[in-house]
């Protein structure tokens, strides 16, 4: 429970004038010691407006790309529109001399609309193979050979038994 700050200055109050024992005293209130010393270094070190409320989320993230970086990036890629997110990262890198991911890049990009579509080509299934097979993993070997080929230069042909 988030105690407001004139309730924590109200406790701190009671501590400082009870004749109790500190545990005793945080005890009968029900506040855990820890969260009392806590509240009660910032009352010393700040006064009551240290008491107030702090958000718990940070102020800056620690990996986000700095605003001047992103500035360049983009003026990379809208300088060089005919590279891709991995080239303008790899560009960026080699000549700015600060690392930054195809990934960031790519975010960055999509972010001011600077990412195209890739094209698609749409290829239509059919209903059955070309090449029937007779034995079993005949398929697998089909492919291996037909890229084998390709690599060496050869045309592939078809094989049958």
């Amino acid at each position: 429970m988030r105690y407001p700050a004139s309730e924590k200055l109200e406790i701190i109050r009671i501590f400082e004038q009870s004749h109790l024992p500190v545990r005793r005293t945080l005890a009968q209130i029900g506040i855990p010691p820890k969260t009392f010393y806590r509240w009660y270094d910032r009352y010393v070190e700040h006064g009551p407006e240290g008491l107030e409320n702090r958000s718990s989320r940070p102020s800056k993230v620690w990996n986000r790309i700095p605003d001047p970086v992103r500035e360049q990036i983009v003026d990379l890629a809208l300088n060089e529109p005919n590279l891709s997110p991995r080239e303008l990262a790899v560009r960026f890198t080699d000549t700015e001399k600060s690392f930054v991911s195809e990934a960031s890049v790519y975010r960055l990009l999509k972010s001011y609309d600077l990412i195209t579509s890739p094209a698609y080509v749409v290829v239509k299934a059919a209903d059955e193979f070309r090449e029937k097979t007779t034995r079993p993993n005949q398929m697998r070997l089909l492919g291996i050979l037909r890229i084998s080929c390709r690599a060496a230069g050869r045309p592939t042909l078809p094989i049958s038994r």
